[in-house]
């Protein structure tokens, strides 16, 4: 049974309660502070102030805990939905939306395209988001009414956000990267250039 068909356990009264909602608040923090590796279960009942034993029948596996994770930011990709009134979109724009709502998810918390290319996440978010761009697809020239091509466009657009994604946050992590190593350098050169100076200068200073 996944953990999106088990109910979570009876609330007790304890000074720290305990619910997933609580949990998925804790993991978010450590995910993004520490990345997913941040996620271990001790550090996660750490952060609630509950032995880890009280985690188990909320979330019993780090895959559990990634999967409610997921869920979480999927939420911020969900579209909004249009206002009474309001003039439909055409299907390209709503693509941008959906690209944008995506890319600024994964740059708030960028493990995030990390949990994209592996199993099928199964929470009510994952499926507001994928029912968003198949609505979105189904008013594209030649997909509507034909359910196979409408999936296999969602999926190829998936996959092109999600490559995506990875490629800008690499590049972002090489750029900081290199951002320290510079940093570490000029607060370094400055003790170092200067005994090189004394030291190539001393010769001259004789004559």
């Amino acid at each position: 049974m996944s953990i999106w068909e088990r109910p979570e356990p009876p609330a007790r009264r304890t000074p720290h309660p305990l619910s997933r909602e609580l949990i998925v608040g804790a993991a978010l923090e450590l995910a993004d502070a520490d990345g997913l590796e941040g996620v271990s279960i001790r550090r996660v009942a750490a952060a609630l102030e509950v032995s880890p034993m009280r985690l188990y029948g909320y979330a019993d596996t780090k895959d559990e805990r990634l999967d409610l994770l997921a869920d979480a930011v999927y939420a911020e990709i969900v579209p909004p939905s249009p206002t009474p009134g309001h003039r439909p979109q055409d299907w390209q724009a709503g693509l941008r939306v959906i690209a944008a709502l995506t890319r600024r998810a994964a740059l708030r918390h960028e493990w995030f395209p990390e949990l994209l290319g592996g199993s099928p996440h199964l929470g009510p978010n994952t499926f507001a988001a994928l029912e968003a761009r198949l609505s979105v697809l189904n008013t594209a020239p030649n997909l509507t009414g034909r359910p196979t091509e409408l999936r296999r466009a969602a999926a190829a657009f998936h996959s092109y956000l999600v490559g995506a994604l990875h490629t800008e946050l690499s590049q972002r992590q090489a750029d900081r990267t290199e951002g320290r190593l510079r940093s570490s350098g000029a607060r370094q050169c400055p003790r170092a250039c200067a005994g090189y100076s004394t030291r190539t200068a001393a010769p001259y200073s004789r004559r």
